[in-house]
């Protein structure tokens, strides 16, 4: 596979699968997307991506992205009836999953693909949107090195910093480790912002009294 002509297929055009699949796009990447809202993916053949019909159009590809909603959504275009998988006779060299999954489902998912010869990259993001499209977003990784590696220069396309943090199912620990951090500074924030306003008004009070007097 060459380092940056591999055929990339795309599956889940939502905020933020639109957002990503765009760059990729933009960046000249031989695209081909699947939503399972057809009208959804369209205008991205004005940035030159195929719009496939069916999800097994994608087992042709050599990498195929991920970013849908939850596990259950994961697991149903991967392994469902119609799935990526559901072509007996092809399947892609390299799957990365982009999306927020529990780390029970992203082993599962990596063994699922095993049976198939497949290799996968855990690849969750932070950021959303508006991050995306001002070139902020962020992929940490976790994998074999080797998948890692095919996978960089087409997660380069998509956000300047993506890190590699072991093999596994790390990157999903990594991701959860990210979120409670956030969740932590942001109630810290919170509570300060109470305390300083009802400082402030307490001591505007008190200054208001003391002027009257």
């Amino acid at each position: 596979m060459a380092a940056t002509n591999a055929r990339i297929g795309w599956i889940g055009i939502g905020r933020m699968g639109y957002a990503m699949a765009e760059r990729l796009a933009k960046a000249g990447a031989d695209l081909t997307v699947w939503n399972r809202t057809r009208s959804k993916a369209e205008p991205l053949a004005a940035r030159g991506a195929k719009i496939a019909a069916s999800l097994s159009e994608l087992a042709s590809c050599d990498v195929v992205f991920c970013m849908v909603s939850a596990w259950d959504d994961v697991k149903e275009v991967v392994a469902g009836s119609n799935g990526l998988l559901s072509d007996r006779a092809r399947a892609p060299k390299l799957f990365i999953e982009c999306s927020s999954i529990s780390l029970e489902g992203s082993a599962e998912l990596r063994t699922m693909l095993a049976t198939r010869s497949v290799e996968y990259l855990a690849a969750p993001v932070s950021g959303n949107a508006k991050v995306i499209k001002a070139g902020r977003l962020s992929f940490v990784c976790s994998g074999p090195k080797s998948a890692f590696d095919t996978a960089l220069p087409y997660l380069k396309m998509i956000a300047p910093a993506a890190s590699y943090v072991g093999e596994g199912e790390l990157a999903r620990i990594v991701k959860i480790c990210h979120n409670v951090f956030l969740g932590v500074v942001t109630q810290s924030l919170a509570e300060i912002t109470v305390l300083a306003r009802r400082r402030a008004c307490r001591g505007t009070r008190s200054l208001i009294s003391s002027i009257r007097a």
